[in-house]
């Protein structure tokens, strides 16, 4: 990895490629189901700038922030033993930032034993009218239908219970949305909700910064795995060549899938090499990544990327499909975390557990806005991978 010129230079080099890291943005795509057993989530304390960055975009206090991150990492190991004792009566979980627990849906024939065995994993149980399983058929054939430009995405929203589409602000009224609307509420339990405006992706023209090029788009990469690094599927097609920051020969990109998925990764030679870290752009200092342990829903997460560095906010929904001008992408998370162009392909992680790659969204870092990833899991799984880890 050749980079030299950053003060925290130490640690970024134990990245991929000279100050690649957790940079970036870019369409992420998500696979339906990992196939790599998410490494344990550490109880190694987080950093000041961690915790500062956290104050800044979440609101909270060094005390709370700590105390948040232990109970997240606290929900996330439970997601998976929560949903297997609940059975076929599983209705989604969350995790629920005022009691700082995750909560488990269960429909309401499940029977006393199924509720104390969710108890007993240490979740809240809450009683909802819909499975999992009923949400996600539901959402499967809205999947299907063809979305005008005036539909921005829709997601299963297991507290809720139903499917939300959300629709762009003004746009309610055009005939396209309302027909994709009926046929939607046909297809199972929907909730229309209205969005400031259409999802775009966050690739952009050459400009300063650490990222990589393919071009005349910079994006960011994503997370180191053996053999290379993973970003976005927009910022580049099968065989197009890379550039790191000081305009040098990476790699070149050994498979692009974009749009439907928007997820990419890219192999690592000529004098490069990966490790297991995110740049913290001097924010907070370079993040240590030991594993891609699934943050649930309501969590903080953060991500970094090469046009506006270090950002966090919270997971707002799984499983979403959005709807860019390109086409639809699939099985994204949705984030309350703010980006721009230039950092797709970045890195999205929650404590030191990799989470996904920058795909797009709406808004900017200084007005706010949200931004969609698609999960690292899902990545690994679809080209054979091996995350980096400390």
């Amino acid at each position: 990895m050749r980079r030299s010129r950053l003060p925290y230079a130490c640690l970024s080099a134990l990245l991929v490629l000279g100050g690649w890291t957790a940079t970036g943005t870019g369409q992420a795509t998500a696979d339906d189901s990992p196939t790599k057993a998410p490494a344990k989530a550490s109880p190694a304390p987080a950093s000041e700038g961690l915790l500062q960055a956290m104050r800044r975009d979440l609101g909270l206090s060094k005390e709370q922030a700590e105390k948040r991150l232990a109970a997240e990492r606290t929900a996330t190991a439970l997601v998976p033993k929560a949903r297997k004792a609940a059975g076929s009566a599983y209705g989604g979980s969350w995790f629920d930032a005022r009691s700082e627990r995750l909560t488990v849906g269960v429909t309401e024939d499940a029977s006393p034993a199924t509720v104390r065995r969710v108890e007993a994993t240490g979740a809240a149980v809450r009683t909802v009218e819909h499975t999992a399983r009923e949400l996600d058929r539901a959402k499967a054939r809205i999947d299907r239908l063809d979305a005008p430009s005036g539909v921005s995405s829709w997601h299963v929203d297991p507290a809720a219970g139903t499917v939300v589409v959300n629709v762009v602000r003004g746009e309610r009224a055009d005939n396209d949305v309302r027909d994709f609307v009926s046929r939607a509420r046909a297809a199972g339990p929907v909730t229309v909700r209205t969005v400031a405006s259409a999802p775009t992706t966050f690739a952009a023209g050459t400009v300063g910064g650490d990222p990589y090029y393919t071009g005349n788009v910079r994006c960011s990469i994503g997370f180191s795995v053996h053999g290379g690094f993973i970003t976005a599927g927009h910022c580049g097609g099968v065989g197009q060549q890379v550039r790191g920051w000081d305009g040098s020969y990476i790699g070149n990109f050994q498979g692009s899938s974009f749009p439907d998925n928007d997820y990419a990764w890219v192999n690592v030679g000529s004098g490069w090499w990966t490790v297991p870290v995110v740049l913290g752009w001097g924010t907070v200092p370079d993040q240590l990544v030991r594993g891609s342990a699934e943050a649930p829903v309501g969590a903080s997460i953060c991500r970094s990327g090469s046009t506006t560095r270090w950002h966090c906010g919270r997971v707002l929904a799984k499983n979403e499909t959005v709807n860019y001008a390109q086409g639809a992408v699939h099985q994204m998370t949705k984030t309350s975390v703010c980006a721009e162009g230039g950092d797709s392909g970045g890195s999205f992680i929650s404590g030191d557990q990799a989470q996904g790659v920058t795909s797009g969204g709406w808004g900017n870092c200084s007005s706010g806005g949200e931004t969609w990833f698609q999960p690292v899991n899902e990545i690994l799984g679809r080209y054979g991978l091996t995350l980096h880890t400390a």
